[in-house]
């Protein structure tokens, strides 16, 4: 069992301009070494977020989703760490995380994990949990197609997802124990 968090937040954003820009404004509480758990349904804006962090950061490369090559290195300019961004969605085992070697590069990067809750929490005791959700309404990712469950098909997804979203931070260690994230996220 996880311990409590050390202090909790939260944020309303709409679009993905309002999510790159909160994920901006995280950017400015990390450092090297900062581990970072991305949690969400599908489309809920982890990347959208993580694009935010790495503008902000000032790494090079486009960041997208790295699902099917599962983990990439974005360099910083300028003395800035690193960003390792890692989509363990795919990842199932303790063997495949161990795979990727996070452990030798995380005191020099920033390393932002999408699904990675539940699977590498062990890799530091000092971490932010962000969860992004959007309101209920919305496409159901689980939903299956032909299914005879008395659902109704929806053809018309206009209004299907408005954009808003709650971005849910929680942060764990003692490394965070002093930070306050009012001025950066509230």
């Amino acid at each position: 069992m996880s311990p409590d968090p050390v202090w909790r937040t939260s944020a309303q954003v709409t679009g993905p301009e309002g999510t790159r820009a909160l994920g901006a404004r995280l950017a400015r509480l990390l450092r090297a070494g900062d581990l970072v758990l991305l949690s969400g349904a599908l489309g809920a804006g982890k990347t959208t977020l993580a694009q935010g962090i790495g503008a902000a950061m000032g790494v090079r490369g486009r960041i997208s989703s790295p699902t099917f090559v599962i983990a990439r290195v974005h360099p910083a300019v300028g003395g800035r760490p690193d960003l390792i961004h890692v989509d363990a969605y795919r990842l199932s085992t303790p063997e495949e995380i161990d795979a990727l070697d996070l452990e030798s590069s995380m005191e020099e990067s920033v390393t932002l994990v999408e699904w990675g809750e539940g699977k590498v929490e062990a890799l530091a005791d000092d971490r932010l949990e962000i969860a992004v959700s959007r309101p209920r309404g919305g496409l159901d990712p689980r939903a299956v197609v032909g299914a005879d469950d008395g659902a109704q098909t929806v053809t018309d997804l206009a209004g299907a997802d408005d954009g808003r979203r709650t971005i849910a931070v929680s942060a764990f260690g003692p490394r965070w124990a002093g930070v306050d994230p009012g001025a950066d996220l509230g």
